[in-house]
C-alpha cells in the first residue's frame, strides 16, 4: 500500500509521450518544453542507446543544457554546462560542484518515449494561449 506522500508524488507527476525513440534516438539532445513555461523546460538525452532526462536551465546560472558537452568520466554518463563547466551526471544529476539538477523518469512503451513530470512536456512550445 503507498504512503500518503508517495500517492501524492503520484498525483503531481504524470507521464507525457514525447514521440517515436525512432525518432528521438537520432539526436544527442532535445528541448521538451514545459506548460509551466521556460523554467521547467527539460532536456531529452540520448546517450549510449538510453534515454536521461533533467531540468533544461543549469543550477548554477541558468545554462543551457542541450548545448553542453557529454562525456563518460570514470564510467558516468555527464553533461557539462555551456556557461561555467559544471557536470551533471545524467542520471542521478548530481555534480562535482555540490550542486543537484532535477532528474525525470523516462520509459520506453510500445516505441515511444515518455518522460514523467509535473506538466505536459511537448517537442512544440505551448502557446500562451493555452495556459490558464
Amino acid at each position: 500500500m503507498a504512503s500518503g506522500n508517495e500517492e501524492e508524488t503520484a498525483r503531481r507527476y504524470s507521464w507525457s509521450r514525447i514521440g517515436p525513440a525512432s525518432e528521438l534516438s537520432q539526436k544527442q539532445c532535445r528541448l521538451m518544453f514545459s506548460f509551466l513555461g521556460r523554467e521547467s523546460d527539460v532536456c531529452l538525452f540520448y546517450v549510449k542507446g538510453e534515454f536521461f532526462a533533467m531540468d533544461a536551465r543549469c543550477a548554477h546560472s541558468g545554462g543551457p543544457l542541450c548545448d553542453g558537452d557529454i562525456e563518460d568520466t570514470d564510467g558516468a554518463l555527464q553533461v557539462f554546462c555551456p556557461w561555467h563547466d559544471y557536470d551533471f551526471n545524467l542520471r542521478t544529476g548530481v555534480s562535482g560542484t555540490g550542486l543537484q539538477q532535477q532528474v525525470y523518469e523516462v520509459k520506453l512503451e510500445d516505441g515511444s518515449v515518455y518522460v514523467r513530470h509535473t506538466s505536459p512536456l511537448s517537442l512544440q512550445p505551448f502557446s500562451s494561449g493555452q495556459k490558464s
